[in-house]
């Protein structure tokens, strides 16, 4: 839902650059945020990091494959960011 409502959101304030902009920033995002998860799930409801780890993988791994799908699939915009940025 996180990554739909901020492609959405991309999309509607800058077209495909928004949309990739919003791919890229979706990730170190869900990243932070499924650590906190995993934190959660240590310290306060008693699992082990060895009960968390799947979950947190599973978790990480299907929103960040959506999100690379995303950006591989307008990665023609991603390279002229990519070349903007280094100007």
């Amino acid at each position: 839902m996180l990554l739909a409502l901020g492609l959405l959101l991309g999309r509607w304030i800058d077209g495909r650059v928004g949309l990739t902009i919003a791919a890229m920033a979706f990730v170190p995002l869900w990243l932070i945020a499924a650590g906190v998860n995993m934190w959660v799930g240590v310290a306060k409801a008693g699992y082990s990091v060895a009960d968390e780890i799947p979950t947190l993988l599973v978790v990480i791994a299907i929103p960040v494959a959506l999100a690379g799908l995303v950006l591989w699939l307008h990665r023609d915009i991603l390279i002229l960011l990519f070349l903007w940025s280094h100007d």
